[in-house]
């Protein structure tokens, strides 16, 4: 087979060997199997364990609302959409969550698509090319430095939230067509960009700003579009992305932004056009979920979510544990979000320190290369707003338990 030209590759790939290593063993801390919905606790190697580790950070994804729109879809349009928009066309729940879109981000139109990584990697490759500049902040998701990669365009990366470096880019691109694309909510340190100064960057340098709110739509802003409207910026930001699959609660992508922006998209992003669309289901469910952030409810559940990570924050500081994702604010107050990040000393002391957490009851995300720089791996905390204040706190005091054991294992 012609595999075995490339069997040396497979055969030495070093973490293949520790993830089935680490599975052998019980002891991996990733591809664990859960048994039951990513609620505030889930059912996991047979037993009930807090869970910190999913983004369904406002509990949409459970929403008697949420499930009854799904149900709802699955009996008016079945499981699967079974082709892309462009051979199959679209249901009418995928044009309306898009006209949802664009009224609640306030722009004339929105695309959504299957994955936020099929959003990220379609819309970076198509809007720039051979002859472009991209410039891109070293801890942007994965997906849009592959959208770079693919494009052929010209990329540089500046060191992470420094404009500084971000404007000696913008100066030596002057005169080639450049776009800077940067998360608003960075999904491993956990911490806000400064979207004010890098956006007016962006006008001053007349680059194409790109923002991908991940992991700020649904949470911050008074519509709670995402840190992009709280920070007051959207008319200096060219392409408005988001997920459906944080704190929506669903599975997808999406873009906001101009018609003529939208209307380029469903022609030349590949990662739109070639692929099936996603499912009436979960596009319904969205849909609901959307219109629940809109409302009363979605402002009480984002203030709880809020109120809840400024409390895992605290509780972690208390017990002398190093936290990172707070943010400073140019109107003096400190931003913090769904996502806590704790510095580990290393990857072999972040497996340790897992597998204790886990047998004690606190499943967690962790952040390893190359997801995170090599030997600087994170305990990747994620809260929900319905966590109590007795989830944040047993949680808490089992981090810093187990913490000083790793600490004192790195040692050895």
């Amino acid at each position: 087979m012609a595999v075995t030209a490339f069997a040396d590759r497979i055969e030495f790939a070093g973490m293949r060997l520790l993830v089935r290593t680490l599975e052998q063993e019980g002891r991996a801390p990733i591809f664990r199997t859960v048994e039951t919905a990513a609620t505030t606790h889930v059912r996991s190697g047979g037993e009930s364990r807090i869970m910190l580790s999913s983004n369904n950070y406002l509990g949409l994804a459970n929403h008697p609302k949420v499930v009854e729109a799904t149900h709802a879809a699955i009996d008016r349009y079945g499981a699967a959409s079974t082709g892309s928009r462009v051979a199959n066309g679209s249901y009418a729940v995928h044009t309306e969550l898009e006209a949802e879109l664009a009224d609640w981000h306030g722009t004339e139109s929105a695309m959504i698509v299957t994955t936020g990584y099929q959003t990220n990697v379609g819309t970076v490759s198509a809007l720039t090319g051979p002859g472009d500049v991209v410039l891109l902040d070293w801890s942007a998701h994965a997906s849009l430095h592959d959208g770079a990669k693919l494009s052929g365009a010209r990329v540089h990366r500046f060191a992470h939230n420094d404009p500084a470096e971000l404007r000696t880019l913008l100066t030596a691109a002057a005169g080639a067509p450049t776009m800077v694309i940067i998360d608003s909510v960075y999904s491993m340190e956990g911490d806000v960009a400064p979207l004010d100064v890098i956006a007016g960057l962006c006008t001053e340098f007349g680059a194409l700003l790109m923002v991908d709110e991940a992991h700020g739509a649904g949470i911050y802003g008074h519509t709670r579009t995402g840190a992009v409207e709280l920070y007051g910026v959207a008319d200096a930001v060219d392409v408005r992305m988001g997920t459906l699959s944080k704190g929506i609660g669903s599975i997808g992508g999406y873009v906001a932004g101009s018609r003529d922006l939208v209307d380029y998209l469903r022609t030349s992003a590949r990662g739109y056009q070639f692929t099936t669309s996603a499912t009436p289901p979960s596009v319904a469910g969205a849909l609901t979920a959307v219109r629940i952030i809109r409302s009363a409810e979605g402002a009480e559940l984002a203030q709880r979510l809020l109120v809840n990570a400024r409390f895992l924050h605290n509780a972690l500081r208390e017990r002398g544990i190093p936290v990172e994702g707070v943010t400073p604010t140019p109107w003096g107050t400190e931003l913090v979000g769904p996502i806590v990040p704790v510095p580990v000393l290393h990857e072999v002391a972040l497996i340790e320190q897992w597998n204790a957490l886990y047998e004690r009851g606190v499943f967690i995300g962790i952040s390893v290369f190359p997801g995170v720089r090599m030997g600087k791996p994170l305990l990747r905390l994620c809260v929900q707003s319905q966590h109590s204040v007795h989830d944040l706190e047993f949680a808490a005091d089992a981090i810093a338990e187990t913490y000083r054991h790793s600490d004192e294992l790195a040692s050895l």
